[in-house]
């Protein structure tokens, strides 16, 4: 049984696969799929060639392809290892835009935070997920899953951040940091902690050594020390930057006068939690994220803001755009940032008072 609900995935009758297309035809099973959805990147020899194997040995595309004039499914595929984070749920959210407007569905690929799913999703069943074009969010890819993806041959778009041999859509991550950082030089501190994300799965890829690389050489520019002990990590989640500023506010010695968060989600946990030790924001303790949340405005948080939902429109609106005959549609653009000050950085309190005294 679980081997004939596998085949009625894959389309046939008769018996027929995808694969017995293929092998006739002398070409990959990515290619049969692509030419009989009606997808582009296939030559019309080509076409011509897989539609004449497959009608000669009976082959039907699934019912999901061959019930549209066009063979094509008209869904999107977005893969993603978080649905329940700010900028995965944002992202989501302004690919599924783009796509209502222009009729098509959207099928989503949730690792679970952790991989899980990583070896299934990319293994050759993706081909039979019927989908024209893909959406990677914010996430490392293996070198093996990018040869899978090439394979494919599908209109392909990281948003996010860099990955190699990808067109991509996001931010300068570099340049966001440096402006964070710089602005706390600007306001007169010296004693600044660094909160980065670390996380353990590398979902992140690039992005957080990026900014990392930013403070470290944003300080250095300024002649200032990068303590070890105020370098601390988070998983982007506000929990972790609750867990972030009570590891740091327990050490000995000196604190910090402001500290750079890689996310606003882990700015605000600081926030928290500084003021459960009675931390004043910003008279104690600077502090800076990246992002602007949703909750940012009411909080205050100064922050250089990024727009997700947009990053991924302007994504979906390629793939589309590709899909359409667009040549030269899908591509590498980077996205716009500015910063935002609002409340929670101020001068440090000795140069507060200086100011106030004079």
């Amino acid at each position: 049984m679980a081997k004939a609900n596998e085949r009625s995935q894959r389309g046939g009758h008769a018996g027929v696969s995808i694969e017995d297309v293929a092998a006739a035809a002398g070409v990959s099973t990515a290619t049969v799929s692509r030419a009989v959805r009606g997808l582009p990147r296939v030559s019309p020899a080509t076409r011509e060639k897989i539609l004449e194997v497959a009608g000669s040995l009976g082959y039907v595309a699934s019912s999901s392809a061959s019930g549209l004039a066009t063979g094509r499914t008209r869904t999107i595929g977005v893969l993603a290892p978080f649905v329940s984070r700010w900028f995965f749920s944002k992202a989501i959210e302004g690919a599924d835009r783009e796509l209502h407007s222009r009729k098509y569905n959207l099928s989503l690929f949730n690792l679970g935070g952790h991989g899980s799913n990583r070896e299934r999703l990319f293994s050759s069943t993706m081909v039979y997920k019927q989908i024209d074009a893909l959406l990677v969010l914010c996430m490392s890819l293996s070198a093996d899953e990018l040869e899978h993806l090439h394979k494919l041959d599908i209109p392909l778009v990281v948003v996010g951040g860099h990955v190699e041999d990808c067109a991509y859509i996001g931010i300068n991550d570099y340049d966001a940091a440096s402006t964070a950082v710089r602005h706390l030089l600007e306001l007169g501190h010296t004693d600044i902690a660094l909160l980065h994300g670390d996380d353990e799965t590398d979902l992140n890829f690039d992005v957080p050594r990026v900014r990392i690389r930013a403070f470290q050489e944003v300080m250095a520019d300024a002649g200032l020390e990068v303590r070890p002990e105020w370098d601390e990590w988070g998983d982007f989640t506000v929990a972790s930057g609750q867990h972030a500023f009570k590891r740091l506010w327990k050490q000995p010695g000196r604190k910090p006068t402001a500290i750079f968060c890689s996310s606003d989600e882990m700015a605000m946990g600081v926030i928290f939690e500084a003021a459960r030790h009675g931390v004043r924001v910003p008279q104690d303790l600077s502090v800076i994220g990246i992002d602007d949340h949703d909750f940012s405005s009411s909080l205050g948080l100064t922050t250089v803001g990024q727009r997700p939902d947009n990053q991924a429109e302007l994504a979906t609106k390629m793939l589309l755009d590709e899909l359409d005959g667009v040549a030269g549609a899908v591509r590498s653009q980077v996205a716009p940032f500015e910063l935002i000050i609002r409340e929670t950085t101020a001068p440090p309190q000795h140069l507060a008072q200086d100011a106030r005294a004079n």
